[in-house]
């Protein structure tokens, strides 16, 4: 799977359940490919190229880190504990991506 494809089945597999009332910009700032965020706001999921000017958490990571994560190969948690994902910001928004969006099919 490419980045851009999942990028742009991201929306379709958000779980807007899981969302409640929150509020949030993920940014992605991938060392190999193009930034990109996640909006989310009032339970909507929209994708975005580029880079926020004020996101709620930032992650950092290869492309090849993105895709096994998203498709559920790799837990985030271990790709942090490996040095292969850094986060900054509110990195506790960082566990809820996982519930936010479904695995990748």
């Amino acid at each position: 799977m490419t980045l851009s494809k999942v990028i742009e089945k991201l929306p379709s597999r958000f779980n807007a359940s899981h969302a409640g009332d929150l509020q949030a910009v993920f940014q992605f700032e991938l060392e190999d490919a193009d930034a990109f965020f996640i909006q989310i706001q009032a339970s909507q999921c929209q994708t975005h190229l580029g880079t926020h000017p004020d996101p709620s958490i930032t992650l950092f990571m290869d492309e090849a880190t993105l895709l096994r994560v998203i498709s559920g190969e790799q837990d985030g948690m271990s790709a942090f504990m490996k040095g292969q994902l850094r986060a900054e910001g509110n990195v506790m928004l960082a566990t809820r991506l996982g519930k936010l969006f479904s695995a990748a099919s």
